[in-house]
């Protein structure tokens, strides 16, 4: 009957696809390969169909199979989440509050936010991490942060959930002294053709998320670089151009040491805005000091501080 169905048999049959072997998941959910195919072969029995084709050196899911995964991750997630909600419910206070901070965020208002954890949690420890890309999404995805603030959803995972917070304008830039300024002054906008004959600074990702993908990388050759104050550093310097937060850049701007760069390909003036979101894994409840540090960080941005 497929009342028999357990958590244990869905467990098994999604960590056979994300491994990619029966040996695989069974050293993820450290147990016996054979009582993995076991539960997987149950699983089957339950539902009428087979979901794998083992055939081949390794098993291969069937059109079925195929079917029903987004169904068995679905009902997983739902588990998991209602675990975490019922273990947030009697959590203690945390020892530690673990944080990971796209590097494009505000750090002032993350700062104002721990000075209120500060002095309402005197004795927690706070373990704070600042990364390019996709490193935050990973923190989280790995379970190696509580909670995490992103630069948009493009390399997330249905694992983390998302709470949008507001988004912050981000601008293409390059010194006073760098070529590009007076074409910028000579043009309402730049072309693309125009930008490939200069360096832009470009973050690089510490992790795999982004493989393959470029975001807002129009010039053919490229210094990367693994940290905003590096990429700030050289453009500067006029080693090239390249896109950083205005909040970053303002008083730069203002002064005239760096100059605003119209690329229409990177939005209306070289500007594009961000959308940023606190983020947490599903599965993951919030003790006490997290849910502080969430109020904290959402009254930060919503008063301006």
């Amino acid at each position: 009957m497929i009342d028999a169905l357990t958590l244990d048999q869905l467990r098994a049959f999604v960590s056979v696809v994300e491994a990619g072997s029966f040996r695989g998941s069974a050293r993820r959910l450290s147990r016996v390969q054979s009582a993995v195919s076991y539960s997987v072969g149950n699983l089957e029995a339950q539902l009428g169909v087979t979901l794998f084709d083992r055939s081949g050196h390794r098993p291969k899911l069937t059109p079925q199979g195929l079917s029903l995964l987004a169904d068995a991750r679905s009902i997983l997630l739902k588990v998991d989440a209602l675990r975490a909600r019922a273990r947030e419910l009697g959590e203690g206070v945390e020892l530690e509050l673990s944080i990971v901070i796209d590097s494009l965020y505000p750090m002032p208002w993350v700062m104002e936010a721990l000075h209120v954890i500060r002095r309402s949690y005197v004795g927690v420890s706070i373990r704070l991490e600042v990364l390019p890309l996709g490193g935050p999404p990973a923190a989280i995805q790995e379970g190696r942060v509580t909670l995490g603030i992103l630069a948009g959803e493009d390399l997330t995972d249905s694992r983390i959930e998302l709470e949008a917070m507001h988004s912050h304008s981000f601008v293409a830039v390059a010194a006073r002294t760098h070529p590009l300024a007076a074409a910028a002054e000579d043009s309402d906008s730049l072309e693309a053709v125009v930008l490939a004959e200069h360096v832009q600074i470009v973050l690089s990702d510490p992790t795999q998320l982004s493989e393959g993908r470029d975001f807002g990388v129009l010039s053919p050759t490229t210094w990367r670089v693994n940290n905003q104050e590096t990429k700030y550093a050289m453009i500067r310097a006029g080693h090239g151009w390249g896109r950083l937060p205005c909040w970053v850049v303002e008083e730069n701007l203002a002064s005239g040491e760096l100059v605003r760069l119209p690329v229409v390909a990177l939005g209306l003036g070289g500007q594009v805005d961000v959308q940023f979101y606190l983020a947490r894994r599903i599965d993951r409840p919030l003790g006490p000091v997290a849910r502080a540090f969430r109020e904290a960080i959402l009254a930060s941005h919503a008063s301006g501080t």
